[in-house]
C-alpha cells in the first residue's frame, strides 16, 4: 500500500509507533521538543487533579472530578479529565491540564497508528508502556513545574480481567491491585477506597465506590471539585468490560451522587466499613 501524500517513512518497517516517526519527521510537533523559557511555569497553567479507579469482577471503572485550578484560582468547573484510549482502555488525566491533554491525543493516535500499521492492537502491557514513554518525553517540562501524571486502565481480553497502572513523572510504569487514585486528593480518594473497596463488587457497586472516593475527596481536598448540584454538573465516569468501554451518561452519574448527597445528609462522612 502507498500514499503519495505521506512519506516513505510512514510505512516503513518498524514506524509502528506514531510518536517515533513524528520525532523522525516533524520533531516540533512533539510537546517535549517545544523550547520552554527557564524557571518554574507550574503555576501559570490549569492543573487537574483527582483521578480513581477501581477494578470489579466484569472489569474496570475509572472517574475524574470536574475541577481545574491555577494556584488557588477555580480554572475550570467542568473540565474532563478521563478520556477513551482506545476500545478497551481509558486514561485518566492529573497535573498540567493543557499538556495533559495534549499527551493523550498524542497517546490516542499512537493506539490507533500502532492498530493500523501491524493489524492488531496493542497488548495492555504494550499500552501501558507507550504511554510511559511518552511521559518520560516529558520530563524537561515536569523539571520546570509542568508535570503531567496520568493514570491509565483497561480491560486485559488475554487475562480476562481489569488492569490499573499507575505512572511517576520519570515515566515508571507500576500496576495496581483492586484501586488506584492520582492527583492532589488522592490520598483522600484511596483513604475512602480502603474502606468502601469490596472483591465482590459489580459495576454499579465499583461506581459508586469511586463517586464516594471523589466525595471524600473534595471534603478535604480544595483542588478536588465535588458534584455541583446547582450547575449539576458531575463526575465523568467511563466503565471498562469484555464488551468495550462506555462514558456513563450524566443523568445515571447524576442519580447516583443524588443518592450518595441525600445519605450524606444523615452521615455526612459517608458509609461505614464493617470492623471485621
Amino acid at each position: 500500500m502507498s500514499d503519495s501524500r505521506l512519506p516513505a517513512s510512514f510505512m516503513a518497517p518498524g514506524t509502528s509507533s506514531f510518536a517515533d516517526f513524528l520525532g523522525a519527521e516533524a520533531p516540533d510537533l512533539l510537546p517535549s521538543r517545544r523550547a520552554v523559557p527557564t524557571g518554574d511555569a507550574g503555576q501559570l497553567a490549569p492543573h487537574g487533579t483527582t483521578i480513581v479507579a477501581a477494578t470489579f469482577a466484569g472489569g474496570v471503572v475509572m472517574a475524574g472530578d470536574r475541577r481545574a485550578t491555577m494556584g488557588n484560582i477555580i480554572a475550570q468547573r467542568d473540565i474532563e479529565k478521563v478520556f477513551p484510549a482506545d476500545e478497551f482502555s481509558v486514561v485518566g488525566i492529573a497535573g498540567t491540564a493543557g499538556l495533559a491533554v495534549e499527551m493523550v491525543r498524542l497517546f490516542q493516535t499512537e493506539l490507533e497508528h500502532y492498530e493500523k500499521i501491524e493489524g492488531t492492537t496493542l497488548s495492555m502491557d504494550g499500552k501501558s508502556n507507550r504511554l510511559a514513554a511518552l511521559i518520560r518525553s516529558n520530563l524537561g517540562l515536569a523539571m520546570q513545574g509542568l508535570a503531567v501524571v496520568p493514570l491509565f486502565a483497561g480491560y486485559d481480553l488475554t487475562a480476562d480481567q481489569g488492569r490499573i497502572f499507575s505512572y511517576d513523572v520519570t515515566g515508571g510504569r507500576y500496576e495496581e491491585t483492586a484501586f488506584h487514585s492520582v492527583g492532589s486528593g488522592s490520598l483522600f480518594a484511596r483513604g475512602s477506597l480502603k474502606k468502601l473497596y469490596r472483591e465482590d463488587l459489580d459495576a454499579e457497586g465499583a461506581v459508586t465506590a469511586v463517586v464516594q472516593a471523589l466525595y471524600d475527596a473534595a471534603d478535604d481536598d480544595s483542588a478536588t471539585g465535588g458534584p455541583d448540584l446547582t450547575r449539576r454538573i458531575f463526575p465523568v465516569v467511563h466503565v471498562i468490560t469484555p464488551d468495550g468501554g462506555r462514558r456513563l451518561p450524566d443523568d445515571e452519574v447524576a442519580t447516583i451522587a443524588d443518592r450518595m448527597i441525600a445519605a450524606r445528609m444523615q452521615r455526612p462522612d459517608g458509609p461505614a466499613a464493617a470492623l471485621t
